[in-house]
């Protein structure tokens, strides 16, 4: 497969390369196609049928995959079956499993335009995403002192504090606490540019931001602690605590900054922690 975006796996802003093809495995069988992104965290692994899909497709795709993740945990590993027809019975046994496993389903079928033959694929199924945090605010509001009582008072103080940053920049927005975080609130309305789960020893703040090299690297120079890039809501997650919000304050700054599409300039400082 010279050409893996033919298979219409991502939206287009996304580069897919193909790792191996006819990979074998543990046991028993070859892998057709093994994909991986360009970031080099999420892979998919795809098995091609012609003609009509059947039993044996589908637990190959599953038994493939599940041998993938199990061998390289520390990717995102997801399941493709290709096949040039998924009838209706077929379709209804995937969405099943698609309930609980990262499962795609693409039609792909040869068609010719005159003397030229193409071909075009169809994802009849994508993956079965959970609804965002933010959707399910109304049911899962708490208060300050369900979170001074998971967490520390200390470090809603620090919550506090990275939050006048943001309002420094925009006085409208406020604290919304919710079961699973503490978001931002304009107007009653959830405005989640950035979160916040205070733990017991840090906060983890989130800032909605494209990923990039440069911005890895500025952080990762800093004293900030990276945990990680979430790719499926497009936030990267820092862990703070009272010192290194101190010494790392322009940097804070300069992230919310951007994560409000802003320029990455300082802003008047907040009071002292």
């Amino acid at each position: 497969m010279d050409d893996p975006s033919i298979l219409g796996l991502t939206d287009g802003n996304e580069t897919l390369e193909v790792k191996d093809a006819e990979r074998r495995q543990p046991h028993a069988g070859r892998l057709d196609v093994l994909l991986q992104d360009e970031d080099r965290t999420t892979r998919y692994e795809v098995e091609i049928q012609l003609g009509e899909t059947d039993e044996s497709h589908i637990i190959r795709t599953l038994e493939y995959w599940d041998w993938e993740r199990r061998r390289f945990p520390q990717y995102e590993h997801i399941a493709v079956i290709v096949a040039e027809k998924v009838s209706g019975r077929f379709l209804n046994v995937i969405n099943l499993f698609n309930q609980s496993v990262p499962l795609i389903a693409v039609e792909m079928k040869a068609i010719q335009v005159g003397e030229i033959i193409t071909l075009v694929s169809t994802k009849i199924l994508d993956l079965n995403l959970p609804a965002k945090e933010e959707e399910d605010d109304t049911a899962q509001e708490t208060d300050r002192a369900y979170w001074e009582q998971k967490s520390t008072k200390e470090l809603l103080q620090l919550t506090d504090w990275t939050m006048g940053l943001v309002q420094s920049l925009d006085p409208a927005l406020s604290l919304k606490y919710n079961k699973f975080y503490i978001g931002q609130q304009r107007n009653g309305l959830a405005d989640n540019l950035l979160t916040f789960r205070p733990r017991k020893k840090y906060v983890m703040v989130e800032f909605r931001l494209p990923w990039s090299e440069e911005l890895d690297a500025e952080i990762e120079a800093s004293e900030l602690e990276l945990r990680d890039y979430d790719k499926k809501w497009g936030r990267y997650r820092v862990n703070i605590d009272a010192k290194t919000a101190r010494n790392e304050k322009d940097l804070l700054v300069s992230l919310i900054r951007r994560t409000m599409g802003l320029t990455p300039n300082p802003i008047s400082e907040p009071e002292a922690l």
